[in-house]
């Protein structure tokens, strides 16, 4: 092996040893708390949708409304 080839090996047996070492600090989700949070993201993700929905309904039905009377009075 060259001096080069050696540094390379060492860079990278360093750099995946440092990986495991901040893994092993990691705290990790239970399974009980993952399936909470998804079901807490579904919910919110289904009520903002919801909510952008009847906001866009009410604009929607306003514009329509306005654009009715506009062609009532100007004919």
């Amino acid at each position: 092996m060259t001096a080069v080839t050696r540094s390379k090996k060492k860079k990278k047996d360093h750099f995946f040893g440092e990986v495991q070492s901040e893994l092993k600090k990691v705290t990790w989700t239970s399974k009980k708390e993952l399936k909470m949070f998804t079901k807490i993201v579904i919910a919110s993700t289904l009520v903002f949708g919801l909510a952008i929905y009847l906001v866009d309904l009410s604009i929607r039905t306003s514009l329509d409304t306005l654009r009715e009377l506009v062609n009532w009075m100007v004919g």
